[in-house]
């Protein structure tokens, strides 16, 4: 007993004594943060200030259970939005509430309104509702200019990707001038294509600037596995400011048209055409009333329409080319056609028409 306890005095006295052999670290005094980069302070005070006008969109489709009279919310998505203006005019993409039938906006003070729609254009993928929020809670997002951007200059987009709420991601603008197909089919174009992460959940969000001003609303990606690849879009800015006055006025958007509804590109390729078929005609309307012939359908097959080839002498290759050319114009304008009418004749293959463009939604 005597031998076991002289052992562990002796153990004790080896730790104390090779504690105290070995060099004690020198105490590392702490240093305060130095300032930041004035870079840094900018982002900082641009999401402090603009995120204040960006909102996050709940869409449900409300069921109603006529069996038990009650009613079922179904959610079917979510999305991002800002501040159109103090009358409580929100914007967003087309695409986030358009599988609803009710809608919510939470606003950036994470106060949450019923939400209605004033009015969508599906052709340009933005929506434009209405909350009933006091005028104070109403902060606009200050509007900016999409027609002097260049590529390589900063942009931030906020918004609620995943549903993470108030994201800031930075970028650059990657190249302009981009085109992408709307729910509709129809090309929306001078898109911008950015590198600020854009994942879902920001679609209807802000592009902004460095100076806190929207040049854009962001809207899709480009990815094969649907996750973030470091392509993202944006309608400019020109577009929404554009639309969204139209839809709060009206309700839809009109613009000019020729009374006729075109092929799909598919379909004059199927058939080795170039240009732009005309499949009817709308009774009474301007393309009606000017001749222009649509394709019609008998017992011995298919008697092809009109094919637009031109409009004002501007060569038409295809339906997207027509549709970009013909909304250049005014409604009221009157333009000149060339179409070739089949069957082809040598002595006439083209014909000039004359026709006057009207409001088409």
């Amino acid at each position: 007993m005597q031998s076991v306890l002289l052992i562990a005095l002796a153990v004790a006295y080896l730790r104390t004594w090779l504690h105290s052999q070995t060099p004690t670290a020198p105490a590392v005094p702490i240093i305060p943060d130095g300032n930041l980069a004035e870079d840094e302070k900018s982002t900082i005070n641009l999401f402090r200030q603009s995120s204040q006008s960006v909102a996050y969109v709940t869409t449900s489709a409300v069921d109603e259970d006529s069996v038990r009279f009650r009613a079922t919310e179904i959610p079917r998505g979510t999305g991002s939005a800002f501040v159109w203006d103090s009358d409580g005019h929100i914007v967003t993409n087309f695409h986030v509430v358009e599988q609803g039938n009710a809608w919510k906006v939470t606003l950036s003070d994470q106060s949450s309104w019923d939400a209605e729609i004033v009015g969508v254009a599906p052709d340009r993928d933005l929506a434009a509702l209405k909350i009933k929020a006091e005028p104070g809670r109403l902060k606009a997002l200050l509007r900016g200019s999409s027609t002097n951007l260049e590529v390589g200059q900063k942009v931030f987009a906020i918004g609620n990707p995943f549903g993470l709420d108030q994201t800031l991601t930075t970028g650059v603008i990657s190249g302009l001038g981009r085109e992408i197909r709307s729910r509709t089919g129809r090309l929306i174009e001078g898109v911008i294509q950015t590198d600020a992460a854009i994942n879902p959940g920001n679609s209807g969000g802000p592009l902004l600037n460095s100076r806190g001003e929207l040049i854009g609303v962001n809207t899709a990606i480009f990815s094969p596995s649907g996750a973030y690849a470091g392509i993202g879009f944006a309608i400019p800015v020109d577009v929404v400011k554009r639309v969204i006055p139209q839809l709060i006025k009206d309700g839809k958007v009109t613009r000019p048209g020729l009374g006729v509804r075109i092929a799909a590109n598919s379909i004059t390729d199927r058939l080795g055409l170039e240009g732009a078929l005309i499949v009817s005609t709308v009774p009474g309307g301007p393309a009606a009333r000017a001749d222009l012939r649509p394709t019609r359908y008998n017992d011995e097959g298919v008697s092809l329409g009109d094919v637009i080839v031109a409009v004002d002498g501007k060569e038409v290759k295809n339906s997207d080319d027509l549709f970009r050319i013909i909304e250049t114009y005014e409604v009221g304008s009157e333009v000149t056609l060339t179409v070739l009418r089949y069957p082809l004749t040598r002595s006439q293959q083209q014909k000039a028409i004359k026709i006057s463009l009207v409001a088409v939604e």
